[in-house]
């Protein structure tokens, strides 16, 4: 028998009457059914039995009574794929659907029926978990993978429950930490030698006069036939051959998880590290683009440098995640940078565009040597950055006579700037402050758990070896267990 669709208070109820009974939580009527031949083991058109089903309700204690009920039931069918197994359309088996719904208290039941128990001593008990699902090691679509690529927060309290905290701290603590730090280290001394190469770049002496009053230029960008001569140019060619090694690497690591994660999920989540993805890559292709400058001797080489010396520095807090003192806060900066910043940087670009327009309009008849600061636009929005962060005060000669409609600009651009946008920002900040506040270790936690499967996929296996007890020892299969 089949019935329509039907949603009530967020209760999922699909196609099959067996279903629909079992969300209702009536043991006498599912028991009806199944004797009367309704089928245990159907699957609706998303691919989810009525095992499935059950994760997702609200009634969390009377899914695990029916969940108990039908298994009972299930025992009777010999030759069949066990229920646990069974994969809906999207891959998850009802336990990997409790994991990423956060249904702890489903997740825990069926956690405490794949348990076993080898000995207890008064107080003391040694238990064996079954890791089949959780450990991220050989499965691409583990239940840790699951938990930190979703976007539903109540699936990260399943990392708090055992045996998931225990396996986390253990694969963190064992191979995750001292891998990340040494990764770290070698971060910043790649990010010292890049630096050095650019402090170093082949300069020589301006030969041609200046064209221009304010041209202060004295040295330029040497030719590639002149730039590798000396033996300090040899010395700098191996740092940038460093450099540019380094950024191939990154961009061979990042592009695959790209296209396994999307470009949404990537570059938006914050666990999976988010802005600091597009970060490296950015710094990586600016490294790129500074070579090829180079090599075909093209001036204006300094602005992809400057740009990659900015965001690799930058990316440095990425590793900030590998610490506990450090992590919680770099995820609430991470949060106001590319959350709020971003947002009202789109407010301040529309006021300096427009006061920066007035005032190189009203300066445009003026003097640039009396009143130099709007001499041309370009320097008018720079000068209206600055006046807007208050980094300078009001341009103003007071020795010859000020355009009348300045004082009345300047005066509007103060209150606006000031007074409302800098305390906009400073209050958009601070509710995010107390909103991330809360779940800002949550976040840290699983920032870990995603930082350790990215290592583990990326390391070879003999840098991480798969941990846990093989079942052969206790004749329980070739499952991995955690005691």
């Amino acid at each position: 028998q089949h019935i329509y669709t039907v949603c009530i208070h967020r209760v999922y109820v699909w196609e099959h009457i067996l279903s629909f009974a079992a969300c209702s939580g009536s043991e006498a009527i599912v028991q009806l059914l199944i004797e009367n031949g309704a089928k245990i083991r159907v699957q609706d058109s998303l691919g989810n039995s009525v095992f499935h089903i059950l994760t997702l309700q609200p009634n969390k204690a009377s899914a695990c009574q029916i969940y108990d009920l039908l298994l009972c039931y299930d025992k009777k069918e010999k030759g069949l794929e066990d229920p646990d197994a069974v994969l809906n359309y999207e891959g998850f088996t009802p336990f990997k659907l409790a994991g990423v719904e956060g249904n702890t208290v489903l997740f825990n039941h069926l956690m405490q029926r794949r348990k076993h128990v080898l000995w207890t001593f008064g107080s003391l008990t040694s238990t064996l978990y079954d890791l089949t699902e959780i450990d991220s090691w050989g499965d691409d679509q583990s239940l840790l993978e699951l938990i930190v690529t979703t976007k539903k927060r109540e699936a990260r309290r399943i990392l708090d429950l055992t045996p998931v905290n225990e396996l986390v701290s253990l694969k963190w603590n064992k191979y995750g930490r001292p891998y990340f730090c040494i990764l770290a280290l070698f971060y910043v001394l790649y990010m010292i030698c890049f630096t050095m190469c650019c402090v170093y770049r082949p300069l020589k002496e301006r030969s041609f006069n200046k064209t221009n009053e304010r041209d202060n230029t004295i040295y330029v960008q040497k030719l590639l036939q002149e730039s590798y001569i000396t033996s300090e140019d040899n010395h700098r060619l191996v740092g940038e051959l460093i450099t540019v090694v380094g950024a191939i690497v990154i961009l061979i690591l990042e592009i695959p998880d790209i296209f396994r994660f999307g470009i949404t999920k990537y570059f938006g989540q914050t666990i999976l590290g988010g802005p600091f993805h597009a970060i490296i890559i950015v710094y990586a292709c600016m490294i790129l683009l500074t070579m090829v400058m180079r090599l075909t001797s093209t001036n204006g080489e300094v602005v992809p440098m400057s740009l990659a010396l900015v965001l690799g520095w930058c990316n440095i807090m990425y590793f900030a995640r590998g610490f506990q003192m450090l992590g919680p806060f770099t995820i609430m900066i991470q949060k106001m940078i590319f959350g709020d910043l971003l947002r009202f940087c789109w407010l301040m670009a529309v006021v300096i565009l427009g006061f920066a327009s007035a005032f190189y309009i009203i300066f445009q008849t003026e003097d640039p040597d009396e009143l130099g600061h709007f001499y041309s636009y370009p320097m008018a929005l720079y000068s209206t950055f600055q006046l807007f962060l208050t980094i300078i005060d009001g341009p103003a000669n007071y020795e010859v006579d000020l355009p009348f409609m300045y004082g009345i600009t300047y005066s509007a651009f103060a209150i606006i700037a000031a007074l409302l946008m800098l305390n906009l920002l400073i209050a958009m900040m601070g509710d995010t402050h107390w909103r991330v506040a809360h779940e800002r270790d949550e976040l840290w936690r699983a920032q870990v758990v995603s930082t350790t499967i990215m290592l583990e996929r990326k390391l070879p296996q003999c840098l991480w070896p798969r941990l846990g007890i093989c079942g052969k020892e206790y004749g329980l299969g070739n499952q991995r267990y955690l005691r």
